[in-house]
Formats: C-alpha cells, sequence, structure tokens
C-alpha cells in the first residue's frame, strides 16, 4: 500500500457509517438514487448472537431485522468490518446494519478473529466469516431470511473479506454442523478494499503482511496471492459493487480499479463508484452517496420485492 498498511487502523470507522441509520440526511441527493424508503420504517437489534465457539470463545453477531411485519423470507446481508485485521469490531456496522434493516433486509454484523501477534494469522479471518454465512443458512428460517439471497458488504480489510465471500467456497468445512450449507453470497460491496497484496508495496505494509500471511513475499507469493481478491477472478463470482474514494491514501484507487478490470473481463456483473472522499468517507455526502448506491444494488440482485 501506498502509506504502511497499519494506518488503516489509526481511521474512525464508526463516523463512516453513524448517519447511515436513519433516512433524514440533509446532503443533497446523491447521483446514485434508490427507491424511497419510508420515514416510519423501524428495526430491532439483536446483539452478541454465538455464532461459532472457538477454542472457549465465542463469535457473535449482531443482527438487525425489519419491524414492518412481512410474511416472507427476506435477503440478507453479511456486514464486515474494516480495521487492518487487527482492531475495531461488529459496533462500527451499526448505522449500516440499520440503514439495511429499515430499507428490508435482515443485516448481520459480524465480529471475526483479529490478529494479535502471531495469533490469528490469516487465513483465520476468512474462515469464521465464512462461518458466518454458513451459520445465516442454517439459522434463515429463525430470522426470516431467504438463504438463497445472501449479499455481503464490506469497508477496507472487511472489503476484502467480503470480496472472497462472493468468490470461493468453503475453506474450512471441519464442522459437521454447517457442513451442507454454503458460505458463498450473492452479491457483494467493495468499499475501499485491498485487492491486491502484490503490488504497492512499501517496507512497513510488507513487514505487516509478512507476519499476517504468515511469509514474506520473495519466499512465499502464493501466500499473497491466495489472500488477493485479485487472483480469485472467475466468471462465477457473484456481482460486485465497488465503492473507493478518490483521495483514498490508505488503498489505492488503482487496486479497485484493478479489480474492476478484472471482473468486467471475465463477464461478472461489475459496477465501480469513485467518490471524491478519503479512505473513510468524511462528509455526509459521500455517505449518503455510498448508503444508496449500496441499497439499490443490493436491492438489485438480491432481489427485494418493492
Amino acid at each position: 500500500m501506498n502509506r504502511p498498511i497499519l494506518s488503516l487502523l489509526t481511521a474512525s470507522l464508526a463516523t463512516l457509517f453513524s448517519c447511515l441509520a436513519t433516512s433524514q440526511d440533509k446532503a443533497a441527493p446523491p447521483p446514485v438514487q434508490a427507491p424511497a424508503q419510508s420515514s416510519q420504517a423501524t428495526d430491532a437489534i439483536q446483539q452478541n448472537v454465538t455464532y461459532a465457539t472457538i477454542n472457549g470463545a465465542d463469535l457473535n453477531l449482531d443482527v438487525y431485522e425489519p419491524t414492518d411485519g412481512g410474511n416472507q423470507p427476506r435477503p440478507a446481508v453479511i456486514l464486515i468490518h474494516g480495521g487492518g485485521w487487527s482492531a475495531f469490531d461488529k459496533s462500527t456496522m451499526s448505522g449500516m446494519g440499520h440503514f439495511l434493516s429499515r430499507s428490508g433486509f435482515v443485516a448481520f454484523a459480524v465480529d471475526y478473529r483479529l490478529l494479535k501477534g502471531t495469533e490469528n494469522r490469516w487465513p483465520t479471518q476468512l474462515d469464521d466469516v465464512q462461518r458466518a454465512v454458513r451459520w445465516v443458512r442454517a439459522n434463515a428460517a429463525k430470522y426470516g431470511v431467504n438463504p438463497d439471497h445472501i449479499g455481503a458488504f464490506g469497508h477496507s480489510a472487511g472489503a476484502q473479506l467480503a470480496a472472497l465471500l462472493g468468490m470461493e467456497n468453503t475453506r474450512d468445512n471441519s464442522d459437521p454442523t454447517l457442513a451442507k450449507y454454503s458460505s458463498k453470497v450473492q452479491a457483494v460491496v467493495d468499499v475501499s478494499g485491498p485487492t491486491d497484496f502484490t503490488t504497492h508495496r512499501d517496507a512497513d505494509g510488507a513487514a505487516f503482511l509478512t507476519n499476517f500471511l504468515g511469509g514474506d513475499y520473495a519466499k512465499h507469493p502464493d501466500l499473497w496471492r491466495e489472500a488477493s481478491p485479485a487472483f480469485h477472478v472467475a466468471k462465477d463470482n457473484a456481482p460486485f459493487l465497488i465503492v473507493h474514494g478518490t483521495g483514498d491514501e490508505d488503498v489505492p484507487m488503482l487496486q479497485a480499479q484493478e479489480l474492476y478490470d478484472k471482473l468486467h473481463a471475465a463477464g461478472v456483473p461489475v459496477s465501480l463508484l469513485k467518490v471524491d472522499d478519503a479512505h473513510t468517507f468524511q462528509t455526509p455526502l459521500a455517505r449518503r452517496r455510498l448508503a444508496m448506491a449500496s441499497l439499490e444494488f443490493f436491492r438489485q440482485y438480491l432481489a427485494v420485492a418493492q
């Protein structure tokens, strides 16, 4: 990355989604419009629902559900937080969780194991979010979810994980209770995500990734490619919406462009939305544009009744 990848840890993700819980944002309408949302829409949240227990530690998620009494199973979205795979938690996705649930989705904001020194190296994080998707499918009836209509939304490090959910099948299928459920999602929103770890490397970022991935690039380039969504592009990938800030100094726009170009060449439905803002979108207009574009995309590919 152009700046040390550890700088991803210092950005305030909470501000990115803090204004999305209501439809009363006073910013000018975004260029990408979504169908009107009722200002009276309400939702309910269940916090800290355990979706897995690993080595005695619980992995939890928060469930955001519409309360409009609909009778049909709803599409769902898995929300994956950023933080350089080492920091933050599902609470930074609360704004997007409320926004999507008040728009007719069931949203699941998930925690995953974080890198701590040499503990929880890659692909621990991918295993966890894949497990979360399968847990949602296994519990679809309980939460009124259509298990065939599940999307993923991620920011920064979470976007790298979300991208792989739309590309790869289950890596670790050792849990017999989830073995019959797929971990692949039907639509992906990638926000400010790193997509190719083999390029735009600096000394500090390379040192972090060498530890995170378990080997340096010179000796183990396969590890770096395996964690890079750009090397997993195939014609059967889920549709993608890639959203990236033109002023992003943490993850270069070239990362988003590379993934877009490869997906497009493979015939995957993909859009690239460039927003005049930074890595964590700071302005109300940029955040609203992100929210509305994501909503329209998920409505298109997850088939929300309108």
